[in-house]
């Protein structure tokens, strides 16, 4: 096995994920991935990576998170996951890249801006 360790990140989320041949535990925070992304959407972001490549069940991946929400989270962990499987299976590029899963989002929050209440929002204007 070449490199064991990979970096995904969304919004302010940053994922370390661990990779190896296994029976198909998946830990995010030492909890398992069921228990950590309670809601149904959350936990297929996650293991989007898996699903499309049908390697659901071979590895056991153990994921450190941090910073941002639980949807952040879950996004970087599929980035991680997707650059882990890539990296391990050179014949699931294709598919994965089809999915969108290879590319970094890199959508963030804007600023807020001085003069306003919000980034984009602008305080009631009065012409008279």
């Amino acid at each position: 096995m070449a490199k064991a360790n990979y970096i995904g990140r969304r919004k302010t989320s940053t994922a370390r994920l661990y990779i190896k041949n296994g029976s198909g535990s998946f830990l995010v925070n030492g909890k398992p991935i069921e228990d950590y992304f309670s809601t149904k959407a959350r936990l297929n972001i996650a293991k989007l990576p898996l699903t499309v490549t049908e390697l659901d069940g071979e590895y056991d991946i153990k994921v450190t998170v941090r910073g941002g929400g639980i949807t952040g989270q879950a996004g970087a962990v599929s980035l991680a996951l997707a650059r882990a499987l890539d990296d391990l299976n050179e014949d699931k590029h294709s598919v994965l890249k089809k999915h969108g899963l290879l590319t970094r989002d890199d959508r963030m929050v804007e600023r807020k801006k001085y003069g306003q209440p919000k980034a984009r929002k602008r305080f009631q204007f009065s012409k008279r």
